[in-house]
């Protein structure tokens, strides 16, 4: 009996840990590359390519120190159904973005914003060219007007941006934003001037700092930072820290794959066109800033011709049903280690919310299901349990007889439960294959944009958010409490008034949970509740009826 009660505790607390924890992938260092680093860091350095020709120019002419940050520009509003994004022109980039189907964390009358550059905090979208001559992202340019919108029967608005400084080629940067989509094209037209062919290369790259996103809890932890995805590789995360300490391993040579920035419940990312050569970098910056982007070869420009190079920016929440748009982008919902059990879980409270249209409804109704699938494993650890209460009088007489005597203590125990056909350990094995389960459905209810300000009745308006008036937790911290009576009471009497304090300590620490996490817990109670005791009460009448008989 103490060995199982200290084994389901060990399992209780490590539950909350792998919860808490992020799993931080194992990264050998990178190998420097002999390169040329221009001045300003944030300016990526071409890759070695094959000239075609002695006049070919591989390597980017190096920007003034002071440049390291982009001067204020006009900023170009574009207004579509989806975003209500800003364009600098000093530098072409995008570096406000605002998601007008999704409402601010804090002030639910604003849209969220995903990027930015606000105080201290800077998240936002570059884009450049690298050769002689040719803009990279902090060059000036200009724009035919202010404020642009997505006309009504139209399905594309188009901004287009005329380097005002580019000595080499006529440069043209061009955004095209699409109705009801996350997704924005950004392409270079680059008119070669010169007299010889040019072999230009592109850049696109997200700059952040490392902070996480308002609303975050260190007791709800979530991913912030860099991740690649490549066909061979797979997902990649990439933590700030190893960047800082030169410690990320990026694919070699890979001719597939996009990069993005994450952060709970939201996702950008470069999804580079077609197939090709490319090359993934990552890089601490001046300050507390980071940048982590894509490096893709424009194809050689013949003098007077035009060449082209794209890549499209997804901006959006963070769904499974990404993968449509670009393989492995489904990944950035992180439902961490147990995704195989996550997904289906997800799919089936989502069809669920279909039919209820409800998603608080729709945890409840899931959790139902769970317990149901689990009734017979469950009914066996209620049973071991059931026959460990019947036979507690006998082990406290077995204590009282042996007292500090702990090897004849222990033999007699474990005659009387070779009496009685007790297994102590019984209740063990079926509740180690639920605790997967349950810790991917809370995995789910935690990491999906769907439940984020979704109400549920009453004065739970957003089951993302945290109790405002702590009811969910108190419930939850009572019925632990019940379920502490109807469990047999540990001999260990440190066990037993660590029993005890539980129900306080899990309480207060799910004051701090989303709603709709401390939902499924409260329900999960009840439920196992009401099987313990029904099943309890069966087997302590029929031990009864035996023991008349």
């Amino acid at each position: 009996m103490d060995m199982r009660r200290l084994f389901l505790f060990m399992i209780f607390f490590f539950s909350l840990f792998v919860l808490w924890s992020e799993w931080v992938r194992q990264n050998q260092p990178v190998v420097p590359v002999a390169q040329t680093t221009p001045a300003d860091p944030s300016i990526p350095v071409a890759p070695a390519r094959q000239a075609q020709s002695a006049a070919d120019v591989t390597t980017v002419t190096a920007a003034p120190a002071e440049a390291q940050k982009v001067p204020a520009g006009k900023k170009i509003v574009v207004t579509t159904d989806t975003f209500a994004a800003e364009i600098n022109t000093s530098g072409g980039n995008l570096q406000h973005l605002e998601l007008l189907t999704h409402k601010d964390t804090d002030d639910q009358a604003k849209p969220f914003t995903l990027l930015q550059q606000k105080d201290a905090h800077i998240y936002v979208a570059q884009s450049g060219l690298l050769g002689k001559g040719l803009p990279p992202h902090n060059a000036e340019y200009s724009a035919a007007g202010n404020e642009y919108r997505l006309a009504e029967g139209k399905d594309t608005v188009e901004v287009r941006l005329a380097a005002l400084d580019s000595s080499a080629a006529r440069v043209t940067k061009v955004y095209t934003f699409h109705r009801g989509s996350y997704l924005v094209d950004v392409a270079f037209e680059i008119e070669n001037l010169g007299k010889a062919a040019m072999l230009p290369s592109a850049y696109y790259q997200f700059v952040r700092d490392p902070e996480p996103v308002a609303g975050s809890s260190q007791f709800v932890p979530t991913f912030t930072g860099p991740a690649i995805y490549t066909d061979l590789e797979k997902f990649q995360k990439i933590e700030f820290s190893d960047i800082e300490k030169n410690k990320v391993k990026l694919p070699a040579n890979p001719d597939n794959g996009w990069i993005g920035m994450l952060q709970h419940y939201f996702v950008a990312a470069w999804l580079p066109a077609n197939k090709g050569s490319r090359e993934f970098y990552t890089r601490k910056l001046d300050g507390k800033e980071f940048s982590a982007g894509v490096i893709l070869p424009v194809v050689s420009i013949e003098p007077s011709q035009t060449g082209h190079i794209s890549s499209t920016l997804y901006a959006g929440p963070a769904q499974t049903k990404l993968d449509e748009i670009a393989p492995g982008l489904g990944l950035t919902v992180d439902y961490g280690w147990l995704t195989i059990f996550s997904t289906p879980l997800f799919w089936l409270m989502l069809h669920i919310n279909d039919w209820v249209n409800n998603w608080g409804v729709s945890i409840i109704l899931l959790t139902v299901l769970i317990k149901l699938a689990f009734f017979p494993l469950s009914a066996t650890s209620y049973r071991s349990m059931a026959k460990m209460r019947v036979v507690a009088p006998k082990l406290e007489q077995i204590k009282k007889q042996f007292g500090d005597d702990r090897e004849r203590l222990n033999k007699a125990m474990m005659e009387l439960y070779k009496t009685e056909k007790i297994n102590p350990l019984g209740g063990c094995l079926p509740m180690l294959i639920q605790i997967p389960v349950f810790i991917a459905l809370y995995w789910a209810i935690l990491s999906s944009v769907e439940l984020r300000h979704a109400p549920f009745f009453g004065w739970i308006t957003d089951l993302s958010a945290t109790d405002p008036y702590y009811v969910l937790p108190l419930i939850m911290g009572i019925s632990m409490m019940v379920q502490t009576k109807l469990n047999p009471v540990p001999p260990d009497p440190m066990q037993a008034k660590l029993m005890q304090i539980m129900p306080v300590v899990f309480s207060v620490v799910f004051f701090f949970f989303p709603a709709g996490l401390v939902l499924y817990s409260v329900v999960n109670n009840l439920l196992s509740i009401a099987q313990q005791w029904y099943i309890t009460r069966g087997t302590e009448a029929a031990t009864k009826g035996v023991t008349k008989a």
